[in-house]
């Protein structure tokens, strides 16, 4: 795992999550994409070495999951955890501020804005994840 630089709160969650494709990640995984491809598809095109670092960076840091759903060759499911769950309010706020703030950002949906991090485990449990 890769050592944080310090024992600030914000510089150690900058060091999981303050690069520029991580939270693109986290987003996307609170819309239910779940797979390599789906994310490599969003609209941001994030390029798919820096887009396995960033999962495995997830994974790591425990806020996300993979479950195997092919064997040969191994493809997985990602989903958030618990820990990763509750940075959705975080996310949420970073589009309200966005939204209000620079005049040329895409208006968040409001389905995104009225998740709760509850709703996102509960989804992970009926799935049977």
């Amino acid at each position: 795992m890769k050592k944080l630089r310090s024992g600030c709160p914000i510089a150690t969650s900058l060091d999981i999550f303050g690069d520029r494709w991580t939270l693109i990640i986290m987003r996307d995984l609170a819309m239910g994409k779940t797979r390599f491809g789906d994310f490599s598809q969003s609209p941001e095109r994030i390029p798919t070495n820096v887009l396995t670092d960033r999962l495995i960076r997830l994974e790591e840091f425990g806020l996300i999951e993979k479950s195997a759903y092919q064997e040969h060759p191994i493809r997985y499911d990602y989903g958030l955890t618990q820990k990763g769950a509750e940075l959705l309010p975080v996310l949420q706020a970073v589009c309200k501020w966005a939204n209000k703030h620079l005049p040329d950002t895409w208006k968040t949906p409001e389905k995104f804005l009225l998740l709760k991090p509850s709703d996102l485990t509960a989804l992970k449990a009926k799935a049977g994840k």
